[in-house]
């Protein structure tokens, strides 16, 4: 019993600091972006994924060592669109974090470096969409939690 509540505080709480991590990182990437904001964004995205690794292995945790039977997530369609929400989110970060990367790249290079406008709007673009499909996340596990798709 203690070990459930223990692992849905951690669930919860990382789940929450992602989100936060992802609003810094879209205010951080912005147009005008300079060495000084592209490292700290960098260093943003890097706590973005440690975050959401966290995610997925408390939350992994929960489904083998939680008060619920492994059953009840695996057999539960609110479950695996909880799964995919949190995949699609997973695969539009990438767009950015390669962008970062080269940017951090150009920029320990170059001082003065400023990212290119065009690559400016696709990085925002894919950020946008991650906090569109975000709450999709938590939509999905609250139905779950309330039994749908059992």
């Amino acid at each position: 019993m203690i070990t459930d509540l223990l692992l849905a505080i951690a669930h919860h709480l990382l789940i929450f600091a992602l989100f936060a991590i992802l609003v810094i990182r879209a205010l951080l990437i912005r147009p005008g972006m300079d060495s000084l904001r592209i490292h700290r964004a960098v260093r943003i995205d890097r706590l973005y994924g440690m975050s959401a690794a966290l995610i997925l292995i408390v939350g992994f945790a929960r489904v083998f060592f939680g008060a619920n039977s492994a059953l009840f997530y695996l057999g539960n369609p609110m479950f695996w669109a909880k799964i995919l929400a949190i995949a699609a989110v997973g695969a539009l970060s990438v767009v950015p974090t390669r962008h970062l990367i080269e940017w951090s790249r150009a920029a320990h290079a170059d001082a003065a470096f400023a990212p290119p406008a065009e690559a400016m709007r696709k990085v925002r673009r894919f950020i946008g969409a991650e906090l569109a499909v975000f709450p999709l996340i938590l939509i999905f596990a609250a139905a779950m939690a309330r039994g749908f798709g059992l």
